[in-house]
């Protein structure tokens, strides 16, 4: 958790581009509930969580500072007040993924590519006065499960300010491409999230027709397997992904040392964080 002072720069120098226009009404879907990821797959909500579909994933997103894709197709946040991580779903639709190269998953290069990667992201951080962010390691090291066709792997991050962030990715194998998931959480409470999102994912479906197992000759392959799906652009993206998704959790659970320090945007940055999570104004008189 940061600091008072640390939240208070952090958010000075966002408050500028995510104040620049009216904040958008996210609609959100609160559980139970089984919603859809976009025309591919289903996932059935907890009670204690809400979802926001593939437009409103992707508006979120903007505002957070993140180059939209358009393949975002849906967002699950927590209710809880003490639970701040957040999972982003987008499917790319590259054709059947063949995992013929699952024994050959260089952990160094894909981290080496990554890390470039997020390093170029940097000059766009700089120009909106976000402090940097920069790959650490390995949080969980690639592993693919043969039985579920999941490929998995953490990475470790740390901002300029020194506060650390975990990226833990999914990518979900189908018959007409992969279903990318990211979980961003920080490093002290990643142990019982995962926990959560695991739980969730066990309510992962891809419709009928769409699953991995469905491949039919004659299905378009993608042109890549699963060495290129962790190390290239995908991988890069989620570390980006990861910081701006962070800090705007950190608005949503800090909003009054916000306030004390942005007297005169304290309030809209407040709602803005509030609105993105589908939760109350964490300032207003029932926090």
């Amino acid at each position: 958790m940061l600091s008072r002072s640390a939240v208070a720069l952090l958010a000075a120098s966002i408050a500028a581009p995510l104040l620049a226009a009216d904040e958008p009404e996210i609609k959100w879907v609160k559980g139970p509930t089984k919603v859809a990821l976009g025309d591919q797959a289903e996932i059935a909500l907890g009670a204690d969580h809400s979802f926001a579909a593939g437009g409103d994933t992707q508006r979120i997103m903007e505002r957070l500072g993140n180059t939209v894709s358009k393949n975002e197709v849906g967002l699950i946040v927590p209710q809880a007040q003490g639970q701040d991580w957040m999972l982003v779903f987008e499917y790319e639709r590259v054709g059947f993924v063949k995992d013929d190269d699952k024994d050959k998953i260089d952990k160094n290069a894909i981290l080496k590519s990554i890390s470039e990667g997020t390093e170029e992201a940097n000059a766009r951080r700089k120009e909106m006065g976000i402090p940097a962010l920069h790959v650490v390691g390995w949080f969980e090291e690639p592993h693919y499960d043969e039985r579920t066709h999941n490929l998995v792997w953490a990475l470790r991050a740390k901002s300029d300010g020194g506060e650390e962030v975990i990226n833990y990715n999914m990518r979900v194998l189908g018959r007409h491409g992969y279903m990318s998931v990211t979980l961003v959480d920080g490093p002290q409470t990643l142990a019982s999230s995962k926990v959560e999102v695991e739980q969730l994912m066990k309510g992962f479906d891809y419709k009928v027709g769409r699953s991995y197992a469905e491949f039919r000759p004659g299905d378009k392959v993608a042109e890549y397997g699963l060495v290129a799906l962790v190390a290239g652009g995908a991988g890069a993206a989620a570390a980006k992904l990861g910081f701006f998704a962070w800090l705007a959790k950190i608005l949503a659970k800090s909003g009054k040392a916000i306030v004390a320090a942005l007297v005169a945007c304290g309030v809209a940055v407040r709602k803005f964080a509030a609105r993105l999570f589908g939760r109350d104004d964490p300032t207003s008189d029932r926090a």
